[in-house]
């Protein structure tokens, strides 16, 4: 099997079951378990605070060990975890245990990304874009299955042992991927020699602000993008819509993200890195605030679509600035950087989200969130540049 291919077949099996175990289902557990709005926020963001602390070590790890033996460490994250699901029966078990499976994705993601980006340097926008819009596949048909399974099964962990399956079949695909050759590694490399090679990798990549900045403008995508999927399941809801409606409002955003990240990737090669960004940021500007004065299922399609179109114009291309701004044997390390930073942005989204609606309800927390992520996405565009490839 062609490698690519492989290891995207690896991650949007991955992708799949990650959205199965998030929405709609998560919210949706955490309610029925009696956590308040702030909590379920909490909820939410719990699998991807832990990848604000650990994306960075996973990534420049890769650097070090070799990007295989962190990707099985990250599928085996996937494979066990959802088993437990079944056996949560209060929301401080659920927050655990959501802490505990965000270190799959915030292992596996940066790695899965560095492998990618460092298979060539031409057309590397174009491929992430096709392994971005890949991983969508298996992340519109997650929230839509795990939708349908609920609303036909009306059981928790029927969808959860789903999850785990899916968990383990990303494992066995992982196991048979090759490690990728690389001149400067070497698996005989003592410990000393690989630990001072994974500091001078942090060192490197911390002292380089154009890497923050480039990835600080996924974070703030990510504040509001991090809340729709934390509470538009709940609003939806609320306005009468049931499980498998909701299920295919979310899949209906996906669907349009991942339509659209091959051109917007092939549009960032031809055009450059930036144009393409600050139109994807304008579109989720305008659509969070009217997701959530939308009533209807219709609307709600429509409006959750924009959302989508504004998602795709950002997420590969900003994966695709790193990798330009950062020598390949830095790749790992600078899409570890990525990923800590805007996997804060979507932590803080559904846990901002949570206090704002427990005190003002949905429209007025949305406009502000709307409001911020427009602030701070005209200041950090403003100091990025468009570089040239960096040299592999």
């Amino acid at each position: 099997m062609n490698v690519f291919i492989a290891v995207l077949l690896a991650s949007a099996l991955s992708r799949l079951g990650y959205q199965m175990a998030r929405s709609p289902v998560l919210p949706r557990f955490a309610e029925d378990l009696g956590a308040t709005p702030e909590l379920i926020g909490v909820i939410v963001a719990a699998s991807t605070i832990t990848g604000v602390f650990f994306k960075l070590p996973a990534g420049v790890l890769s650097d070090v060990l070799g990007r295989k033996r962190m990707m099985v460490l990250g599928a085996l994250f996937f494979a066990l975890p959802p088993f437990f699901y079944p056996f949560v029966n209060d929301a401080s078990a659920l927050l655990l245990l959501r802490f505990v499976h965000g270190f799959a994705t915030a292992i596996f993601s940066p790695v899965a990304a560095a492998y990618v980006a460092g298979l060539a340097e031409q057309d590397r926008g174009a491929r992430l874009g096709l392994f971005s819009s890949g991983n969508d596949v298996g992340a519109t048909a997650g929230p839509m299955i795990g939708g349908l399974l609920l609303f036909y099964t009306m059981s928790y962990a029927t969808v959860y042992l789903v999850v785990a399956a899916l968990g383990v079949v990303t494992l066995l695909v992982v196991i048979l991927l090759p490690e990728p050759a690389r001149a400067d590694f070497a698996p005989s490399v003592g410990f000393a020699a690989r630990a001072s090679a994974f500091w001078q990798g942090v060192r490197e990549i911390v002292r380089s602000p154009p890497v923050f900045i480039a990835s600080a403008i996924e974070g703030v995508m990510y504040l509001g993008y991090g809340a729709f999927l934390g509470f538009l399941p709940i609003y939806a809801k609320a306005n009468g819509l049931n499980d498998a409606e909701i299920a295919i409002v979310l899949g209906a955003q996906l669907a349009m993200a991942m339509a659209a990240k091959p051109i917007a990737g092939r549009a960032s090669d031809r055009f450059g890195r930036k144009p393409v960004i600050i139109g994807g940021l304008a579109l989720c500007v305008a659509a969070l605030p009217l997701i959530f004065r939308a009533e209807s299922f219709g609307l709600l399609v429509a409006v959750s679509m924009v959302l989508g179109l504004g998602v795709a114009a950002v997420t590969p291309v900003t994966n695709a600035l790193i990798a330009d701004l950062v020598a390949a044997r830095r790749l790992g390390a600078a899409m570890g950087v990525f990923g800590t930073v805007f996997d804060f942005g979507e932590a803080m989204g559904p846990i901002l989200a949570g206090f704002l609606i427990g005190q003002f309800g949905y429209t007025p927390a949305f406009d502000v969130i709307a409001a911020a992520t427009a602030v701070a996405a005209v200041a950090l565009v403003a100091l990025v540049r468009d570089p040239k490839p960096a040299p592999i």
